[in-house]
């Protein structure tokens, strides 16, 4: 009898996998990906961090953040439609992804080509573009960055993330083995960390299509502008909101370095990075909210309460783990942060439980499909916590410039608390939605 009962648990476990291997394969790749590309990006700053001045580090990854945000302006929602819509037209696939390719790469140059010359016109001081040859190798990096976007997107939405998983590792293990070759060349400048994402990018394209035997070539083909066209209202809604739930976020290097120095920058993103990485775990709590409440509305609040709940003590933690041990992480980036950054950094880690609950009312947003309302309040907290930052860091340099931010932060997370507890009484966040949502944060390619 125990052998039987065994016989037919094992048997059952093996249907339930034949049944789900598509769904399984392709959550696991997307997940091995992520972590690797993760923990391959850590050990490049780290890397990085040793072997190059502070000062570099600074511009460096300034003009990275802007980098980020030119991608998510650039990507336009186009990625998340893809996703949702490459299976539903058969046949027509390589001119969609082709079309939206196109659409956000030309988007990138403009974005791009503005911040450029802006900042010539401007011409700041502390600013990361050096020279024409910094300029031309950002915009191109911009565009990469649009494209990889789409594509990565593309690959999930035609079921296959193994190509995005290749892409990932392929991408950070060629950047850490270009910064390594870099430093022992002797070419220490913001520029030649800016090279090695852009060549980066690129050969990690290259490497995927010769992996998967063309793969990535065959994602493309002549641009259906006309079946974009039509399709452009699906995801307007879910982009406005991610426009204005990241910006601010994607832009504070570049702001401290304006702000303050490309070194204290250097020793703020060392720490910054890992509050992003952090809110990886807060933020995929509350996207996975999406599928879990519409597949059982009657359990909503329960589930809410428990993701909630559950990523607060997370956050919590982490908070208390940065704000005693935040001199000992600075002091293995780089032993001259801690005396750079002083003591300023210890309460960054406190600004992930506002971010948690931002996360979490992103989330009811799209599950009342009411993003288009909500993106106007992100936009007033977004502002809210540019103006706190600016004036924090004129107050008092870098921990004023912490203490704005999680400042502002805390004020949006408890009007996030205030509107989670008022639907959650009201039992309105089963609401209706069309499509999957796209992940609410999630920190750019380290």
């Amino acid at each position: 009898m125990p052998v039987d009962l065994a016989v037919t648990a094992l048997n059952g476990v093996r249907r339930a996998l034949q049944k789900n291997a598509t769904l399984l394969t392709n959550s696991g790749t997307l997940a091995i990906g992520t972590m690797a590309a993760a923990g391959l990006g850590l050990i490049y700053w780290l890397l990085a961090a040793r072997l190059f001045p502070p000062e570099v580090i600074g511009k460096a990854s300034a003009l990275l953040s802007v980098m980020g945000l030119v991608g998510l302006l650039g990507e336009a929602g186009l990625g998340t439609l893809l996703m949702g819509e490459i299976v539903l037209h058969p046949g027509k696939e390589r001119g969609l992804v082709a079309a939206a390719a196109s659409v956000g790469v030309a988007l990138a140059i403009g974005f791009a080509l503005l911040f450029v010359f802006g900042e010539a016109y401007l011409n700041i001081s502390t600013g990361p573009i050096d020279g024409w040859f910094e300029g031309v190798a950002f915009v191109l990096g911009c565009c990469l960055t649009v494209l990889s976007a789409v594509l990565d997107q593309a690959l999930l939405g035609d079921l296959r993330s193994t190509g995005r998983m290749i892409r990932q590792v392929l991408f950070s293990t060629f950047k850490l083995m270009l910064i390594a070759a870099a430093a022992a060349a002797g070419y220490a400048s913001n520029a030649a960390i800016l090279l090695t994402w852009v060549a980066g990018m690129l050969a990690s394209w290259i490497g995927v299509d010769l992996l998967t035997r063309g793969g990535a070539r065959h994602l493309v083909g002549p641009p259906d502008f006309p079946l974009l066209h039509t399709l452009r209202r699906k995801v307007f809604d879910h982009y406005t909101l991610d426009v204005a739930v990241q910006t601010s976020g994607l832009i504070m290097p570049y702001l401290v370095l304006i702000l303050l120095s490309p070194a204290i920058n250097a020793a703020f993103v060392s720490l910054w990075m890992l509050v992003s990485m952090a809110s990886i775990i807060p933020a995929a709590m509350a996207t996975a909210l999406f599928p879990v409440v519409r597949a059982s509305p009657k359990q909503s609040r329960h589930n809410i309460l428990l993701s909630l709940m559950a990523s607060l003590l997370f956050s919590l933690v982490f908070a208390a783990f940065i704000l005693t041990y935040s001199q000992q992480i600075l002091a293995v980036f780089n032993p001259a942060y801690p005396e750079i950054a002083g003591p300023g950094l210890r309460f960054l880690g406190f600004s992930l439980l506002g971010l948690t609950l931002k996360f979490h009312a992103c989330t009811l947003a799209r599950l009342n499909d009411t993003m288009r309302k909500a993106s106007r309040w992100f936009t007033l907290g977004g502002l809210l916590e540019l103006c706190f930052v600016v004036a924090g860091a004129k107050l008092d340099g870098l921990q004023g410039l912490v203490i704005g931010w999680t400042l502002a932060v805390s004020v949006e997370g408890a009007c996030a608390a205030l509107t989670l507890a008022f639907a959650m009484k009201l039992d309105t966040a089963a609401g209706p939605t069309h499509q999957a949502p796209p992940p609410v944060a999630s920190p750019s390619e380290t």
